[in-house]
């Protein structure tokens, strides 16, 4: 098995060279550069001459990328144009924020999802599942923003039950129980969002496994011997059941991390798909290149990491 994962390793390197290239040369076909938005009828042309020289923007693009990608591996992306730090402590503020979203929102994904799939399941056809069903056809019908906008209006301006911009109240003071209470508090609101509206393929994919295994032969037969059915459930479907939905908790990890971005910009969460948005409106490149590269990143690591899961929870299934 490890050996399949450093294989699995490796060729993620070709597959990151070549994601690293396409990012760069798309970026740099993008209309305009970070100094376009700085020009007014009182602008030098020459000063914003300067400042293109200065920062390397004349050059050709490939010489540009070879000394992009150079100091990528020292783990420097440059500097932002807009906020005028390193991109490695902007994305790095921003991606705690993100990850601790991220985390809750899996909490939650999964917190509505198991229970929802395995009772439709076993209660096959009645009002429950039918309601299930019904439930899982309108999250997936229901663009991001709309139900984002939604439960905005009226759980955060009409009814006033939750923040509706930041990830925490400057009054707390950084340490304090009341800090970390109300970085909790600013993340409730958009991570049920994101939850409800990810709960779909879990919900579905446990229903009918669960309906699927009810007529196997290892369940019959424990039937057969007298288990009661709470113990048919919980230790023979319940557990095998679980089996496609391991398989996806890489992929929806890594999803949270890089597929917020609808998420934090409504909500104006500071977190690293909000930064990604501010960064295209102000064509700072070197933020945009880098947070792309960090997503095609993560979504290679969630393939792994699924692949790694199954193989746990199935001690049959083997990385081949």
């Amino acid at each position: 098995m490890w050996k399949t994962v450093v294989r699995r390793v490796l060729i993620m390197i070709p597959q990151l060279f070549i994601l690293s290239l396409l990012i760069f040369i798309m970026a740099k076909n993008m209309p305009g550069d970070p100094f376009t938005g700085k020009i007014t009828p009182e602008t030098d042309p020459a000063r914003i001459e300067e400042l293109r020289e200065l920062n390397g923007l004349n050059d050709p693009w490939y010489q540009q990328y070879v000394r992009w990608m150079g100091n990528a591996f020292k783990g420097e992306f440059g500097n932002s144009y807009t906020y005028k730090v390193k991109v490695s402590t902007l994305i790095g503020e921003r991606a705690m924020n993100t990850f601790w979203l991220s985390l809750l929102t899996a909490v939650m994904l999964y917190a509505i999802a198991v229970p929802l799939g395995v009772l439709a399941g076993r209660f096959h056809n009645s009002w429950f599942d039918r309601g299930v069903v019904l439930y899982s056809f309108i999250s997936f019908a229901i663009p991001t923003f709309v139900l984002a906008l939604i439960l905005l209006y009226f759980f955060g301006y009409q009814l006033s039950l939750f923040p509706t911009t930041g990830s925490v109240d400057v009054r707390e003071a950084p340490g304090t129980a009341g800090y970390y209470m109300s970085k909790v508090y600013h993340m409730i609101l958009p991570a049920f969002t994101a939850a409800v509206l990810g709960t779909t393929g879990i919900i579905q994919y446990l229903r009918t496994e669960v309906v699927d295994a009810k007529s196997m032969d290892y369940v019959r037969t424990a039937r057969a011997k007298g288990v009661p059915a709470r113990k048919v459930y919980s230790k023979h479907i319940f557990r095998n059941s679980l089996l496609p939905v391991a398989a996806f908790i890489g992929f929806t990890i890594t999803g949270l991390l890089g597929g917020s971005i609808f998420i934090e910009t409504i909500f104006a969460y500071p977190g690293m798909g909000h930064l990604f948005i501010q960064s295209i409106s102000s064509r700072d490149y070197s933020v945009i290149t880098a947070l792309v590269m960090l997503y095609g990143f993560l979504a290679l690591l969630g393939s792994l990491l699924s692949d790694i899961i199954m193989s746990i929870v199935d001690p049959r299934i083997r990385i081949e």
